[in-house]
């Protein structure tokens, strides 16, 4: 075993924890991380996944007082957010990885895009809810669309909060923090549904795994008692710069 780069991967899960719970985006930090000290592509995703299940808990878990506000709309989502987690764990195990390969550098730079309109978003997400549209929930649309989402959470994951927060918008009247607790609850499942999948695929380094997990739940808990007092934004636009570079790093590989 050597220690040096589960010291280094153990780092990056602790930057990844730290600035998940400030502004997001800590997959663009471990995932190449771990391509680095070696791993291929697929068991770098799936090592990371399971490795972050912890930070998805930990948010949940600060918001457990509010879920009743939307537990009838969860158990609406559960099914296909559980289905949809599992469909994209599977797309990913069948993945030979000269295609997966081919498309990292293609999902690195749709997350860091996604991580960088994540206040946009936001913005629009409150917009709709102001304008008190009179229209019903369309409940058909927003089931596919939660379906769709969360195939892509279990395939990769990165910048899945911002997809479902922007699904949310655009199908249900509520308040920004309702949808917002929803979202943590669906990407939970997602992320969880894609990891137990994972358990029984022989493909996670548990070492790695469990070590980052330590790292990442540190690093939450270490970054939540600096919420108040760091800006989100610098943090963010730093992970946006990294996602970019990596995405361009791997693109150039490729061709």
């Amino acid at each position: 075993m050597d220690f040096t780069s589960l010291g280094i991967a153990f780092i990056a899960a602790f930057l990844a924890g730290f600035t998940n719970s400030i502004a997001g985006g800590g997959t663009l930090i471990t995932f190449p991380v771990l391509v680095a000290l070696g791993f291929p592509p697929i068991t770098a995703n799936i090592t990371n996944t399971v490795a972050l299940c912890p930070g998805h808990f930990g948010g949940v878990y600060a918001q457990r007082h509010m879920f009743q506000l939307q537990k009838k709309m969860l158990f609406r989502l559960l099914p296909v957010s559980i289905i949809g987690g599992m469909i994209g764990g599977y797309l990913l195990l069948n993945s030979d990885e000269k295609s997966f390969n081919l498309l990292v550098p293609f999902l690195i730079l749709i997350a860091t895009v996604l991580l960088a309109v994540q206040n946009p978003v936001k913005k629009w997400v409150a917009l709709q809810i102001s304008q008190k549209r009179q229209l019903k929930p369309y409940y058909t649309g927003l089931i596919i669309a939660v379906f769709i989402s969360a195939i892509y959470g279990g395939y990769f994951g990165a910048g899945l909060g911002v997809i479902l927060l922007a699904t949310l918008g655009i199908f249900l009247k509520d308040q920004l923090t309702h949808l917002n607790i929803l979202k943590q609850a669906i990407s939970l499942i997602v992320n969880v549904t894609a990891a137990i999948y994972f358990i029984f695929s022989g493909q996670i380094n548990w070492a790695f795994a469990l070590t980052m997990a330590m790292g990442t739940l540190l690093g939450g808990y270490t970054g939540g008692h600096f919420t108040s007092k760091l800006n989100p934004e610098v943090f963010k636009w730093i992970v946006v710069i990294i996602g970019s570079c990596v995405g361009i790093i791997y693109l150039i590989k490729i061709f």
